[in-house]
């Protein structure tokens, strides 16, 4: 194992907290836990946003705290689900009167400590509702979508939630849009090479040189098919024609992209990805509006990617492009 770190132990909170320090006009340690984060300048008369999950994944989750976005995050330790304390604590930071949206990727650990912390915050009043993002198509067929993972979707996710809870809005109208984006949203990605977790000193899974996996989770979660390496353009179309399989689109529907490095492959590749899916979309002339293009949800050092589709509406286009402020996201 070959990290910049110190002892494996501490990894997650001198993350944090430099990132807390390199960013102090955007994030803050919640006062009552260091494993949460919070916007620096706390929002009032608003829906609270709020999302957790494990480290190892940056800017995913804590990354995205920020106006226009979450008003909190709470911090697991590396690939683990953060505690029901630390989410509750997040909760009630989040709160300003209004309610507070929970925004999650569809992981059991995740998902069951995010019920029982809005259990205990429903007994204190605060009430909550939960958008649970289920966009990674190769972990469930169509006809079971709400047993697919949440990935990189979710940060469109994020974005429409923290854009329309800016807006003053209720609670339930909060809900029904960041709802609308969640099922609108395909993600399918491509594993290259595993990451090495720092205190188990040992990579996640193994692959040979020459070998992929299509659909890999971020946690080395098995995928839809291992197969030799392929040249970009083939592996491109591959992927867009099961994305497309399962998100029927026409010519009048515009869609939001987003190339995913999911950690260590470069911009150079990621753009030869997006040129690829620019040439099939335009072949079917559906309109591509905006396209991202960087680091937005990683696991570590893995070598890969993911691709991920949107199909916007105006209500949806009004929010995921509308001001936001975070290191690592642009609207």
């Amino acid at each position: 194992m070959k990290k910049i770190i110190n002892n494996p132990g501490n990894f997650v909170e001198e993350s944090i907290d430099g990132l807390v320090k390199s960013h102090p006009d955007i994030y803050a340690f919640a006062p009552d836990n260091k494993r949460v984060i919070t916007r620096a300048k706390k929002s009032s008369n608003k829906v609270g946003i709020v999302s957790g999950g494990g480290s190892g994944h940056l800017p995913v989750f804590t990354g995205y705290v920020g106006e226009g976005l979450l008003d909190a995050c709470a911090v697991g330790s590396v690939f683990a689900s953060p505690s029901v304390d630390q989410i509750s604590s997040a909760i009630r930071n989040a709160n300003n009167g209004n309610g507070v949206l929970c925004v999650l990727g569809n992981y059991g650990g995740d998902v069951m400590n995010f019920e029982m912390a809005c259990e205990i915050v429903a007994s204190e009043g605060i009430k909550t509702k939960t958008v649970i993002v289920a966009d990674d198509i190769a972990s469930a067929s169509n006809e079971e979508k709400s047993k697919r993972r949440g990935i990189a979707g979710m940060i469109f996710v994020f974005k429409v939630a923290g854009s329309i809870a800016e807006t003053s809005v209720s609670l339930e109208e909060t809900f029904n849009t960041a709802s609308s984006a969640n099922n609108n949203i395909r993600t399918l990605g491509v594993a290259v090479s595993p990451c090495i977790l720092p205190e188990a000193g040992k990579p996640t899974f193994e692959i040979s040189d020459d070998e992929i996996e299509i659909g890999m989770g971020i946690h080395g979660e098995p995928g839809i098919k291992r197969e030799k390496l392929r040249k970009a353009d083939p592996l491109i179309d591959d992927l867009c024609k099961r994305i497309l399989d399962d998100f029927k689109l026409n010519d009048k529907d515009q869609v939001c992209i987003m190339i995913n490095s999911l950690g260590a492959t470069p911009l150079e590749e990621l753009y030869i990805i997006s040129k690829r899916v620019h040439e099939n979309f335009s072949k079917l002339k559906i309109e591509i509006t905006k396209t991202y293009v960087g680091r937005y949800a990683t696991s570590m050092e893995m070598a890969g990617m993911s691709i991920t589709i949107l199909k916007l509406n105006d209500n949806l286009k009004k929010h995921l492009f509308a001001k936001s402020e975070c290191p690592f996201w642009n609207s």
